[in-house]
């Protein structure tokens, strides 16, 4: 499992038009699955979303996580994240978990993020089209794995 985070002042995902998760300040995590993720993976990525010293402390350092500063947390479902793009100029998907097995991996990330953050866990519909809108505070992104 991996999640590329961005530090955002505000992030919000729309289906169709319409907006069905939005973040103040906090993280916007972009999640990807492969093969083999199971609870393991789900209880470090979560360890990680939920504590990853990204936000700044009284003298200004990267000191906080984010069950420090009480933010949002926008879990998004990315499978292309997950994609095979060493060689070639076309992406491979066979290091990326099929939608039967990625989707109960990613519903219980977001249970178990939502469960230790009850100030606020937001998040998309799996696969489903997405549009993303976010405010990268920094800019200040990292590519976690589980």
């Amino acid at each position: 499992m991996l999640a590329l985070i961005q530090r955002v002042s505000e992030a919000a995902v729309r289906v169709d038009g319409e907006t069905i998760g939005a973040i103040g300040p906090g993280l916007l995590a972009l999640v990807g699955v492969e093969p083999g993720d199971g609870e393991a993976q789900v209880a470090r990525m979560a360890e990680r979303l939920l504590g990853y010293r990204v936000f700044a402390d009284p003298q200004g350092r990267m000191n906080l996580g984010l069950t420090d500063t009480g933010g949002g947390l926008l879990l998004v479902s990315q499978f292309t994240l997950a994609a095979d793009t060493r060689s070639g100029m076309r992406p491979g998907f066979t290091t990326a978990a099929a939608p039967e097995l990625a989707e109960p991996v990613f519903d219980r990330l977001l249970a178990t993020c939502r469960q230790r953050h009850p100030p606020g866990v937001e998040t998309g519909r799996f696969g489903a089209h997405m549009v993303i809108s976010l405010v990268n505070d920094g800019p200040v992104t990292f590519l976690l794995r589980a």
